[in-house]
């Protein structure tokens, strides 16, 4: 069982509205509820190797005062290293920029693009940070469509035919969130192909490249496209298990002739938040020659591995619920059969599940799913916890009717 741990923070797309001011009813009651909402690794028994822990606390005191304001040079030495491995062309120090998760950089990086009337393509379903940083940014969220029946991969088809005049970038999240869904080489290469023809900056979403299984690989974008302008997201809260540490960064790569006036926005957005956290900057080097941690938790027998092939089972096990097996991060995007239960209404859902059952999790209109057919599942709890959801799952949808 997890522990009750505080009031629940609004945090983006984790829980909205209703079901937000629910749960923390619940739990201002003493109510113990399965938080399967959010992908933070550290409340359920993940821990940090302790390499990492150690030099973090060996670089406290070198890290008292301001970085430069793209980070600390061992860090973005690093990144570029990492970069290289991943096949992207011509990476230096100069071409990343530390942040405070890749959160911030997203933020930062749309700020520096989008004027009134500008368009930035975006996948459904989505990361809804994204679409909210298009829009504080002043731009607007155009969102192609990703296909269930196909493993949720990208419609291409429906991205080209919502380019227009306006469009500036596409955006693409591979590994997905909150699909689990990891896209092939084809379809990388056909969105890098409209990118070109458009004249489109690529924003890739690689958070989850250390999470994937079953033998696939991940193509990093600016590998697969070296000509393109291609701005490159990472981050270590997920594959190394720190997400409070806030440690992430962007890299841009390919052709910068034409984004000169962009890369001068990007360096003065940068320099005004003076520098990202400069201890957490100092453990990018010790997590990014760690590959060890990352690869123990989605090869056979470890734990999100394991805990993957449990839930997907118990889910499709379950009458009129349905799931594709994700080949990476940990999360499921079950689809249900709305017309088995009259469900209209997924908030709703998410609602009735948690003052029910008391788990909750974060219903699929939350990430921009235009149909109240699907929810999304954390599976970072251990086995046991894994094993109540599935339970209580299948109590729940035994005589549900929305009303």
């Amino acid at each position: 069982m997890i522990k009750k741990s505080g009031k629940l923070e609004y945090v983006g797309y984790d829980i909205r509205g209703p079901v937000l001011d629910l749960a923390n009813d619940m739990l201002d009651q003493g109510i113990e509820i399965l938080k399967l909402n959010t992908g933070n690794p550290a409340p359920f028994g993940f821990d940090a190797p302790d390499e990492m822990i150690q030099g973090l606390i060996e670089n406290v005191r070198a890290s008292q005062g301001y970085s430069e304001s793209r980070g600390i040079e061992p860090a973005r030495a690093a990144i570029a290293a990492y970069c290289a491995e991943k096949g992207i062309k011509g990476i230096t120090p100069n071409d990343i920029y530390t942040g405070n998760g890749i959160s911030e950089l997203i933020l930062l990086s749309m700020q520096a693009l989008l004027e009134p009337g500008d368009e930035v393509l975006v996948p459904v379903p989505d990361y809804p940070l994204w679409t909210a940083a298009i829009t504080l940014a002043g731009g607007t969220a155009v969102t192609y469509m990703c296909d269930e029946h196909a493993e949720w991969n990208p419609d291409t088809a429906d991205i080209a035919a919502k380019i227009t005049s306006r469009t500036r970038a596409v955006v693409v999240i591979n590994p997905n969130n909150p699909t689990g869904a990891l896209y092939p080489k084809e379809i990388l290469l056909e969105i890098a192909e409209l990118a070109r023809k458009h004249k489109l900056i690529v924003y890739s979403d690689e958070i989850y490249d250390q999470l994937v299984m079953d033998g696939h690989v991940h193509h990093s974008m600016a590998a697969l496209a070296p000509d393109l302008f291609t701005v490159t997201f990472n981050g270590l809260s997920k594959s190394h298990l720190i997400a409070g540490f806030r440690s992430g960064w962007m890299c841009l790569s390919g052709d910068k002739a034409g984004a000169k006036d962009y890369i001068q926005g990007l360096n003065m957005l940068a320099s005004m938040r003076l520098c990202s956290n400069v201890l957490a900057q100092s453990v990018i080097p010790y997590a990014l020659a760690d590959r060890e941690t990352p690869a123990a938790l989605v090869r056979p027998g470890g734990r999100i591995y394991e805990q993957r092939a449990y839930i997907t089972k118990a889910i499709n096990d379950i009458p009129g619920l349905s799931v594709v097996e994700p080949k990476a991060a940990f999360y499921l995007f079950p689809k249900m059969d709305v017309k088995r239960w009259n469900i209209t209404n997924d908030e709703q859902f998410a609602v009735d599940f948690l003052k029910e059952k008391q788990v909750l999790i974060t219903q699929g209109s939350g990430f921009h799913w235009p149909r109240p057919d699907h929810f999304r599942i954390v599976y970072l709890p251990d086995m046991d916890t894994l094993e109540q959801l599935a339970a209580r799952l299948a109590d729940f949808l035994d005589g549900y009717w929305q009303k």
